[in-house]
């Protein structure tokens, strides 16, 4: 690949994994050069509106990590989030192009599959049944709860301080 250089990445469009997701959803592209300050001031400020009851977070090849670092600083922020993740593959086309055209090289298209993820954060509950899904961090586990003798709930147990 020495006498090639890169001229071209195409992506395929790639459908989303969720059905039924309202037309007017907010989605947020992360990109692997996106500021997170950025993205997550924009995605709080809307998510804090009453109106608005879904997001959804997009990131594919190294932008996964930064997707799932902006879905973390989310749920945290905003509690009763349900969220369900998909990954899947993406495709794309890199186009390679000889460096010295006289040479007689021919160009080249590499197609290549690069892991992608989708997270739906939803206000409201979503089926719990779907692979991928969590429950919002207040509905915690039964083994994060302090129960006495006769099953009632005491409290919870605080896991980064219980010996």
């Amino acid at each position: 690949m020495e006498n090639y250089k890169k001229t071209k990445i195409v992506e395929k469009p790639c459908p989303l994994p969720f059905t039924d997701l309202p037309p007017d959803i907010i989605e947020m592209k992360v990109k692997d050069g996106s500021k997170i300050r950025n993205l997550m001031g924009y995605a709080i400020g809307k998510m804090e509106l009453d109106s608005v009851r879904q997001i959804l977070f997009t990131g594919s090849g190294k932008a996964v990590s930064k997707t799932i670092t902006c879905v973390e600083i989310m749920k945290r922020r905003l509690k009763e989030l349900h969220q369900i993740t998909k990954v899947l593959f993406k495709q794309i086309e890199e186009i390679w192009e000889p460096i010295v055209p006289e040479a007689g090289l021919d160009a080249l298209t590499v197609k290549r599959n690069i892991p992608a993820i989708c997270v739906l954060l939803s206000k409201d509950a979503l089926d719990p049944h779907e692979p991928g899904y969590q429950a919002p961090a207040w509905a915690a586990s039964p083994s994060s709860q302090l129960l006495c003798a006769d099953g009632v709930v005491l409290g919870w147990i605080n896991h980064f301080t219980c010996a």
